[in-house]
């Protein structure tokens, strides 16, 4: 069986847990040489034990660009060229609007928006034309939720991005698209209450969360030759919680 992905290289920002984990290691596995970034090089290393093969870890905080200047510097430098970009860093924090502080809002928008539109800049240059480019976006960006407001708004930041970027980089067949999950059991979730997880699952029309490789499984579709014919659009992974 052919891999979908063999030979290309890719990048994964926040790939060291979570959806961007789960998605190195579906990358690895089809092929792909995979470099990934976070924040904490600890939980890096233990990424790369995990996800074996080949991948490549670099140490970096995507709101500094000069950290995604280093990212890309070594990338240029070891491979020369990027096939996929999946721009999925991110950070979830839920505070309610009376309680909101201009850190709070600066810390999101940095890492959430900031991040996205300076990771693909700064990558620009070495994506192959005819290149998949992959936003993190969220169920969040299109519902309301309770004390999400700002977390809400970077993620409708996000889509709109794709919207844009498909259109600014037509003249070379770069495809952009968004994968926006919905519940889906990871880290960055942390352990909810177990009241506040069977009242997110009544919203679900599947009625369960959803797991991160079920994203990741997405997120290969979008970066492969499957996807050829689709560009600008959000991908829902939620078992339908933003759908009905």
């Amino acid at each position: 069986m052919s891999q979908k992905l063999s030979g290309k290289v890719a990048v994964i920002t926040g790939g060291n847990s979570g959806i961007g984990l789960a998605t190195a290691k579906l990358f690895v596995a089809e092929g792909a040489h995979v470099f990934i970034t976070g924040r904490r090089q600890g939980e890096l290393d233990a990424a790369v034990k995990q996800i074996g093969g080949s991948v490549t870890a670099i140490q970096g905080d995507v709101s500094k660009l000069a950290d995604l200047d280093r990212l890309i510097a070594t990338v240029k430098q070891q491979k020369g060229q990027i096939d996929i970009l999946f721009s999925n860093a991110g950070v979830l924090e839920n505070v309610p609007i009376e309680s909101i502080t201009e850190e709070h809002y600066d810390r999101l928008f940095s890492i959430n928006v900031k991040g996205v539109l300076f990771t693909v800049q700064k990558a620009l240059p070495l994506i192959k034309d005819g290149g998949s480019i992959i936003l993190t976006g969220s169920v969040a960006g299109s519902k309301g939720f309770v004390n999400a407001s700002v977390y809400s708004a970077t993620k409708a930041a996000v889509r709109s991005f794709a919207r844009t970027l498909t259109i600014d980089l037509k003249p070379r067949k770069i495809r952009v698209n968004v994968i926006s999950p919905g519940p889906i059991h990871t880290p960055m979730g942390g352990q909810l209450p177990e009241d506040v997880v069977q009242a997110i699952i009544r919203e679900v029309p599947m009625g369960r969360f959803g797991t991160a490789d079920e994203v990741a499984k997405a997120a290969v579709f979008l970066a492969s030759d499957d996807s050829s014919y689709i560009t600008g659009i959000e991908l829902f992974v939620d078992g339908g919680m933003a759908q009905v």
